[in-house]
């Protein structure tokens, strides 16, 4: 039986309609994502409140996450299964709906089962609200509709923990659940309004059980080895061995069993596109980096600097909304330059935010600090949408789903492998820092000797004061790794420059991006 064709491309929307769409589809992405990472630090206040340890609590993010980075990639299937608006306003729905059960709950086992819930109808969301935004543009203009979508993307992660932080010492930590409700409600409602007559023709697929539970072992497996490694010191623990080589082992099946299974539940022959491929790997790996650098930096000016946790989110604020003030300029542009080369441009300038960083001491004051973000912000605008640009270039309307949601897996999964493993390297390198610097504290050197009978002039007994010493060293020793992370960052994304240069340069093509 021949293959059907691909369905044409929809006509877009026109005026009130095509913004109220892009409104309520930005307003649902931008709830989405604000939940990864609103709750983080209300960890201890929900702790406390339900009757269970810190670390208990923080199976409140980790199953949110191991349910998402699960769903996330099934898009594509459910999309062609039962159709993009149905199942994006069913998810929204849904996800309303979880978020009341979690505001409502008062056990930690209820509250993780609806964080869950949660998780898994909110894969869907963020993948398919960037096919639908797409189709309702015509194609000349398809950069200005990622860049609406991309500043979503950009905000939320920063305005996440500053919203957390406020709600949770001001209000109680339901409401942090609860402000889900009237967005989504709106969200999903415009969104069937305005989007019911534009589905595209779905397909009987039969369901891929096997392709889809390898997905559910080896992405659930390395989900939790990330999320639990660093408490239970990574691989000194049998356990996290053991979920190691259960998601490499389970991965390995998947990824033989997907390419040769008739309907995947993945879609990863989309990986032959070599523009998919150039621009996915590009994506995953620079936003690793850079959503590693948005976690430390706020951790070393919180514990070693001591600011407020309120503070030290202000301060990565102004990048944010740099980035929401040029994005829709990018995509203007895009359909004049090359995004190849633009997301080129936007990766110098990380690097360029990188080593500003790792020009940071402990005398470094706030507003130095924030002169990275403002140049990062600059580098956001152009780093995400070239990049979405480039590997959904050449994609029949019904692949996009599918690409999408493949694509926002594999960034989503380098943050968080990107976060893990930053935050652990930074410790250990601070331990090795504290150790060298501790070697040269010697109460026999006369600076060792000043500078404790300076902080006993202070009313301090020598205990007290060598207990200060101790601060000091771990201070410099945390910030002495923070300058080796960010020059580490720097190097990677002018590597990355290089990955995207040799890539266009074994092509042909052109400009990627679809032109009317």
């Amino acid at each position: 039986m021949p293959a059907p064709a691909p369905p044409a491309r929809l006509p877009p929307l026109e005026g009130g309609a095509r913004l109220l769409a892009t409104l309520s589809l930005a307003l649902a992405t931008l709830m989405n994502v604000l939940d990864t990472t609103i709750a983080n630090v209300a960890i201890p206040t929900i702790a406390g409140d339900i009757g269970v340890s810190a670390s208990q609590g923080t199976w409140v993010i980790t199953s949110f996450a191991v349910a998402n980075a699960i769903s996330v990639p099934l898009s594509g299937w459910l999309a062609r299964r039962f159709g993009e608006v149905r199942v994006f306003v069913y998810a929204t729905f849904l996800f309303v709906l979880a978020s009341w059960l979690c505001g409502l709950s008062r056990s930690l086992d209820t509250l993780i089962a609806c964080r869950v819930l949660q998780g898994l109808v909110a894969g869907p969301m963020i993948p398919l609200s960037q096919s639908l935004l797409l189709q309702c543009y015509p194609a000349a203009k398809s950069g200005a509709a990622l860049a609406i979508w991309s500043m979503t993307t950009t905000v939320a992660p920063v305005l996440g923990p500053i919203l957390g932080g406020w709600i949770s010492d001001n209000m109680a930590w339901s409401w942090i659940f609860y402000i889900n409700i009237p967005a989504g409600l709106l969200a999903a409602g415009a969104s069937w309004m305005l989007l019911k007559h534009r589905q595209l023709p779905t397909v009987r697929l039969p369901v891929d059980t096997i392709g889809l539970a390898l997905l559910i072992i080896w992405v659930g497996a390395m989900q939790l080895a990330l999320d639990r490694g660093k408490e239970l010191d990574w691989f000194a623990s049998t356990e996290i061995i053991l979920l190691t080589i259960t998601a490499i082992v389970a991965l390995s099946f998947f990824i033989a069993w997907e390419l040769t299974e008739r309907h995947p539940i993945v879609d990863l022959r989309l990986f032959k596109r070599s523009n998919f491929t150039l621009g996915t790997l590009a994506l995953a790996l620079g936003y690793g980096a850079f959503f590693a650098g948005i976690v430390i930096q706020p951790l070393w000016m919180q514990q070693h600097m001591g600011y407020t946790a309120t503070w030290a989110g202000l301060a990565t604020a102004p990048g944010g909304l740099l980035a929401i003030l040029l994005m829709p300029l990018v995509g203007k542009s895009l359909g004049r330059i090359d995004p190849r080369i633009l997301a080129a441009l936007a990766l110098a300038t990380l690097a360029l935010a990188a080593f500003m960083r790792a020009g940071f001491n402990t005398s470094t004051d706030l507003s130095t600090m924030i002169a990275p973000q403002l140049v990062q912000g600059i580098a956001m605008a152009g780093f995400f949408v070239p990049l979405t640009a480039i590997l959904l270039s050449g994609l029949d309307p019904a692949q996009i789903p599918a690409a999408a949601g493949l694509s926002n897996f594999m960034r989503i999964t380098a943050g968080a492998f990107g976060a893990s493993t930053s935050i652990t390297l930074w410790e250990n390198r601070a331990t090795l820092h504290h150790a060298q610097l501790a070697e040269t504290i010697d109460p026999y050197r006369p600076a060792a000797q000043m500078t404790l009978a300076a902080l006993q002039e202070r009313g301090m007994e020598q205990t007290q004061a060598l207990a200060t010493i101790n601060r000091m060293i771990d201070t410099q020793a945390a910030t002495l790794s923070f300058v080796e992370f960010f020059w580490a960052s720097g190097i990677i994304f002018l590597i990355l420059i290089g990955l995207l240069i040799r890539g266009a340069a074994r092509r042909s093509e052109g400009n990627p991006l679809p032109r009317k």
